[in-house]
């Protein structure tokens, strides 16, 4: 039944209707369907990068639930581990069109969904196990108690066998009770991780600093083997325990869409890792397909395809390295767990990759 994994991802995947005009949502008349969800996206973009990847969920029995199977299947990620609640309904958000690349306006329809009834009934350890990197968001965990918890056990059980883990606190203030609640639980989950990936505005909310260099020193005091703090226009800044660096931004002529750039840069980075690449590599790979995620319409539809991806770097001819990087950082290890678990980077912000 269970498959070898290179990647496992859970979370909620929803219908997403975009608007096909501007103005208030209230006010449209015609909307496309697509799909979304922040952990689905990395999925979709890995497995588009030759990767095998399995995706844990509940969808409703309904036309969404089917159009959120049928995505996965065409997409070639598997869904062995994707059960169909007959009880409650699969989510949908309405998501406006802009033109000033400007962040979209989101409304969210998912309370009491299939996925918020997530829990430790959906872990099965055969198939989870069979994966050898674990990608985690702060999604997930905010849309219940019970898919919370599931986070926290997938997290716990994949550390204990040596596999790597990466996160993305992907901030959601409005699912939660509390900001504070937030803050510790997603700071607790992060402990879990082998690398952090939180954008400079996420950490300044969950460490309280505000410079990058003191936002990656909390997350590797608690036991992150390397964050990546993403700056917008201004790059990323990446810290390990021997190195640390500035990549910069790639440029986009024109923003489309900047929701699912942060996931983007995550499907950069987290593949680039498991390929052995060095981490100011993986950091610059973040970039070039977040830049592609933000210039099309839909959170994924710009996810290109190992050719694409190839055909980009060999005339990007990526940095092998960076001016104030230590070597010590870039080993083929580089998502190999390690005795102490590593912190989550957050997401990109605005301008040339903003947050998502």
């Amino acid at each position: 039944m269970t498959p070898t994994l290179d990647i496992l991802t859970y979370g909620e995947a929803m219908a997403m209707f975009v608007a096909a005009e501007t103005g208030p949502l209230a006010a449209v008349g015609q909307f496309t369907k697509r799909i979304s969800g922040a952990d689905l996206n990395v999925a979709i973009g890995l497995s588009r990068l030759g990767f095998k990847v399995g995706w844990m969920s509940r969808v409703g029995n309904d036309s969404f639930g089917q159009y959120v199977r049928d995505t996965l299947e065409r997409e070639g990620i598997d869904q062995a581990c994707v059960s169909t609640d007959e009880r409650y309904p699969t989510g949908f958000q309405l998501k406006s069109k802009n033109d000033d690349g400007s962040d979209p306006s989101v409304e969210y329809f998912r309370k009491g969904s299939a996925a918020s009834h997530l829990s430790l009934a959906d872990y099965v350890p055969a198939y989870a196990l069979g994966a050898r990197h674990l990608h985690l968001t702060g999604v997930a965990p905010a849309i219940s108690a019970s898919s919370c918890e599931l986070a926290f056990h997938l997290a716990r059980e994949m550390r204990a066998a040596g596999k790597s883990i990466s996160f993305d606190p992907n901030l959601r203030p409005t699912l939660w009770p509390t900001q504070a609640a937030m803050i510790e639980t997603l700071n607790a989950l992060a402990t879990f991780a082998d690398w952090v990936l939180p954008g400079i505005s996420e950490g300044l909310i969950l460490t309280g600093h505000k410079r990058p260099e003191d936002i990656a020193r909390f997350y590797l005091e608690r036991g992150a083997r390397g964050v990546i703090v993403k700056l917008g226009a201004a790059g990323a800044y990446y810290r390990t325990a021997d190195a640390e660096g500035v990549v910069p931004a790639q440029p986009v002529a024109k923003v489309v869409d900047t929701v699912g750039a942060g996931d983007g840069f995550a499907v950069g980075v987290v593949s680039a890792l498991l390929e052995g690449r060095a981490l100011v590599d993986a950091v610059a790979r973040g970039h070039r397909i977040g830049a592609l995620a933000i210039q099309v319409i839909g959170d994924s539809e710009g996810l290109p395809t190992r050719a694409e991806l190839d055909a980009l770097e060999q005339q990007s001819n990526p940095p092998s390295n960076d001016a104030t990087t230590n070597d010590a950082a870039a080993t083929p290890s580089a998502l190999v767990n390690t005795a102490t678990p590593v912190q989550p980077l957050n997401q990109m912000p605005a301008s040339v990759i903003p947050n998502a």
